[in-house]
């Protein structure tokens, strides 16, 4: 039986970068795939129903359970070693080390960094103005935000920024082999070690100085707890932000009239409209959710018992034309503040304020400065990442 069902995860069609397969569209909010291993988890793609699920702690993030849906032989090889991400742990052990980040990642803390983001892309888009043209705007531009604001907000040299976007996409990769992983993950802990070390006997103002001097140093947390934080922080915040950067910027060039407003507009309002709807026409965080379920529970009419494993596919809820009428088509003016392209519920993304905070300043700022940027090359020569969490354009060859 399992045979008859559509394998996961589908091919997006030729073309179409931007879209979710057109396979994922056709199937049931909620029905049954095959994955990788043979198992026949549960995919979930509507709105309402992705929503239920992942408000309701029935449903375990935890991938030591039975039944869990891994990614891939290698996520789950990587997943059975004794590294475990606070993301993917249940409450209440979840929220104790969340707790520990909230105040460092509010939306007040992203504010406050407006300013100093504001800089360091302005000085990024110096040194491209002042450059060669055509360059690749991802190892140019889109990545290097991310990695100077994480420095900055960590307390690392951005010298070493090149390292941690390198651990960052090896991590996240569902191919890299586990020793590979093991590897520069061994690297990774060791480096950040040295640092929390510094910053015990020498105090700083910054995330890594403030969880050194604060859960660490009472007690509340162990050092491998507040190591996994950091490189969530670290791992998260690089391949998201870059990837949205460049993924966003290949998707307004394909609109040329809305290129055309959000780089004329002075209103930030537009902006901030704009980075929304681009967030839920885009949803990089693909490949589904994963979580299983702990329980016999009812979602969407259909009963999803206990030990059953559950994707969660929030691209495909972010084009429910039931939420967003015309869900295919971007348009920078739809309030789209409602998508899903940060999760929901207890596990929705906590470094969501300084994303957008970011982006916000990107988009708002790049294509005033650059306001000729345009491709250059065809655009069906472009190749997209997706043996990985984050989906985004491998190069953006660009020029002004």
């Amino acid at each position: 039986m399992s045979e008859a069902l559509p394998a996961y995860p589908m091919a997006r069609a030729a073309g179409c970068p931007f879209d979710p397969p057109p396979r994922l569209r056709k199937v049931d909010p909620i029905s049954r795939v095959r994955i990788w291993n043979g198992s026949t988890p549960w995919l979930i793609t509507g709105y309402h129903d992705l929503r239920a699920v992942l408000s309701d702690q029935r449903f375990s993030a935890d991938p030591r359970h039975s039944g869990y849906p891994h990614q891939s032989a290698s996520v789950e090889a990587r997943q059975s070693t004794a590294y475990r991400a606070f993301i993917a742990m249940d409450d209440p052990e979840h929220a104790r080390l969340r707790r520990m980040l909230t105040a460092n990642l509010s939306v007040r803390r992203a504010e406050a960094m407006r300013p100093r983001i504001q800089q360091l892309v302005d000085e990024l888009i110096d040194d491209l103005r002042a450059g060669p043209a055509p360059v690749d705007l991802v190892s140019a531009f889109a990545f290097r935000v991310p990695s100077l604001v994480l420095c900055d907000l960590l307390g690392l040299p951005p010298a070493d920024s090149d390292f941690f976007r390198v651990a960052a996409a090896t991590l996240l990769s569902w191919t890299t082999p586990v020793t590979e992983t093991l590897a520069i993950s061994t690297e990774l802990r060791a480096y950040l070690l040295n640092v929390i070390a510094a910053r015990r006997q020498s105090p700083t103002d910054d995330l890594i100085g403030r969880l050194a001097a604060g859960p660490l140093a009472a007690g509340e947390a162990t050092i491998d707890e507040i190591l996994d934080l950091i490189v969530q922080v670290l791992i998260a915040g690089h391949e998201t932000t870059g990837n949205m950067i460049a993924l966003g910027t290949l998707a307004l060039l394909a609109h040329p009239d809305q290129f055309a407003e959000l780089r004329d507009t002075d209103d930030p309002g537009v902006v901030t409209t704009a980075t929304d709807e681009l967030l839920r026409y885009l949803s990089v965080v693909h490949g589904g959710r994963r979580r299983v379920a702990t329980a016999d529970i009812e979602i969407g009419g259909a009963l999803i018992r206990a030990g059953e494993g559950v994707v969660l596919t929030l691209e495909a809820g972010n084009r429910d034309e039931t939420v967003f009428p015309d869900p295919d088509r971007l348009d920078i003016h739809r309030r789209s503040r409602g998508h899903l392209a940060f999760g929901h519920g207890t596990h929705l993304c906590l470094g969501q304020p300084l994303a957008r905070v970011e982006l916000q300043i990107v988009f708002g700022t790049l294509y005033r400065r650059l306001p000729t940027l345009r491709l250059a090359v065809p655009f069906d020569s472009l190749e997209f990442a997706r043996e990985t969490v984050v989906y985004g354009v491998r190069s953006l060859p660009v020029e002004w």
